[in-house]
């Protein structure tokens, strides 16, 4: 038995090792890059930074969903590094994401469309330095996203075991991306029912934050069709569930532990679950209110106005009440998945994770 299955889950360690998996990896493509000169040295060191940080679910998923069929892994760095890839997806996403939003920030720190633009500016550049941060932003995410599918195809794992996970892989970049198209329509028309909403969110984010990434630990794994959809259904409503609790720290969260501004997601008028509740249970008046200030400059006490006007709503409630369903028939289905018995128990801390965290 190799020593990884033979301890108990760290997840600061985990943590710890996908980092240096990156940090490995970012170093590779500084060297590539080299003879590009200072310019791809400040997007190699933007990248650096979009990759830092972060609970790191989705390495996390799908690495137990690995482990979750196959407990004794024969090359962990190999299986690290096939992990780490989701994580550049993720940033890839979230450079993407800040952009099309006009967020500000990232975990605390300026978002990169903001950074390459200050930039611009301190250097008093000709042009337009929004157009250059939004240029910067656009081709940094499309860089993250090509190494995304470069470290999984050279993880190190044998090709026949990583081209079954490539294929769940493809599917995931699609859904994500086409979610996201999804989403931008919808903030576009300004208005989402609950179903639209959770459409938004299964795709845009539900499937490839979780499902998505135990099914490519599994298939790298060699998991048979069923063992698959034994996890997805145990995934895709926790991942339901994760981005539900995401919407509500969208609205509800702590600046100081979300790293974005108290009520980010109102600001940027974001036609979530929690919004598109709100909207059906208030009263004429207070629906009105919330729709005609989603997308607009709030201050803090427009945002606290806003928060009680939703909680009020029953819509705060209500979201909570579809976290604790939803987390329930995840865990209704991974007791009955065939799998090893501690990829279920260390999946179990994961779904409690990914469903009560406040960041």
């Amino acid at each position: 038995m190799s020593e990884s299955a033979s301890t108990e889950w760290d997840p600061e360690a985990f943590r710890a090792q996908v980092q240096a998996v990156l940090d490995d990896f970012l170093d590779e493509q500084a060297s590539r890059l080299a003879p590009l000169g200072g310019d791809a040295a400040r997007l190699l060191s933007e990248a650096r930074t979009s990759v830092r940080g972060g609970k790191r679910f989705r390495a996390a998923f799908c690495y137990w969903g690995y482990r979750a069929i196959r407990p004794e892994v024969a090359d962990e760095t190999a299986l690290l590094r096939a992990c780490a890839a989701l994580e550049l997806l993720h940033a890839s996403a979230l450079v993407h994401d800040d952009f099309m939003d006009a967020s500000d920030t990232r975990r605390g720190r300026p978002a990169t469309h903001r950074t390459f633009e200050a930039e611009h500016r301190a250097a008093g550049w000709s042009g337009d330095p929004v157009q250059y941060g939004a240029a910067a932003a656009i081709l940094l995410g499309d860089l993250l996203l090509g190494w995304s599918e470069e470290l999984l195809r050279r993880c190190g794992l044998p090709l026949s075991e990583v081209a079954p996970g490539l294929a769940y892989f493809d599917e995931c970049r699609s859904e994500v991306i086409a979610g996201q198209f999804l989403d931008v329509s919808v903030q576009a028309r300004a208005r989402a029912d609950v179903a639209t909403a959770m459409t938004v969110l299964r795709y845009k984010s539900a499937k490839y934050s979780i499902e998505r990434p135990l099914d490519i630990g599994a298939a790298l794994a060699g998991a048979t069709t069923e063992q698959i959809a034994q996890l997805s259904s145990f995934g895709l409503p926790l991942g339901e569930a994760f981005q539900l609790r995401d919407d509500l720290l969208g609205v509800f969260g702590d600046p100081e532990v979300t790293g974005k501004p108290a009520g980010d997601d109102l600001v940027e008028g974001k036609r979530t679950v929690l919004v598109a509740l709100a909207l059906s249970a208030a009263g004429r008046a207070d629906a009105d209110r919330l729709d005609a200030s989603l997308g607009t400059p709030l201050d803090e006490e427009a945002v606290a106005s806003l928060r009680d006007l939703i909680d009020s709503s029953g819509a705060h409630a209500d979201v909570e009440r579809r976290i604790g369903a939803l987390a329930e028939t995840a865990l209704a289905a991974l007791a009955k998945a065939d799998i090893d018995e501690q990829g279920r128990r260390v999946l179990t801390e994961l779904a409690s994770a990914a469903t009560q965290r406040t960041v």
